[in-house]
């Protein structure tokens, strides 16, 4: 059923919650993943003071989470590969839901730190992008310090 599936990554603990259950269902129906991860010049440049060594940075850092996200597929024994997007000033859900339909997913995987209320609207969610602009079906995976409250 769910043959190709992407997960955005960032290192982060909830990503890889998001990546270990992408890995699972990949196993379990055959499938491949492909992760990715989004640089975004702009948020490095638009200090009047930029150091061209800042997004330097940036891009290793990505390439190491990146890295990090294969090393945990290869152990699984899912084929996976990845792919670093540079998209100056595009929103994460338009970027995800791109990468989902140029390289024909059936299944995005994201986690989702579950924030509500303020905190929310301050900072925004990532996985609610990917969920309003994609084609097809996501799950999104809660962190382990974001209990389902009732």
């Amino acid at each position: 059923m769910f043959k190709r599936i992407l997960v955005p990554v960032d290192g982060s603990e909830t990503s890889n919650r998001a990546l270990v259950a992408a890995l699972q269902i990949a196993r379990e129906t055959g499938g491949r993943i492909r992760v990715i991860h989004s640089v975004d010049e702009l948020v490095y440049v638009a200090d009047t003071a930029f150091d061209p060594t800042i997004l330097r940075s940036a891009r290793e850092w990505a390439g190491k989470i990146l890295q990090e996200a294969l090393a945990v597929a290869n152990a699984t024994g899912v084929p996976a590969d990845s792919r670093l997007v540079e998209a100056p000033g595009r929103r994460l859900g338009d970027i995800v839901a791109d990468e989902a339909r140029a390289w024909e997913a059936d299944l995005v995987v994201v986690g989702t730190h579950g924030r509500k209320g303020v905190g929310r609207v301050l900072l925004g969610s990532g996985a609610e992008q990917v969920l309003r602009a994609s084609r097809v079906p996501v799950l999104s995976v809660r962190g382990s310090n974001n209990p389902v409250h009732d």
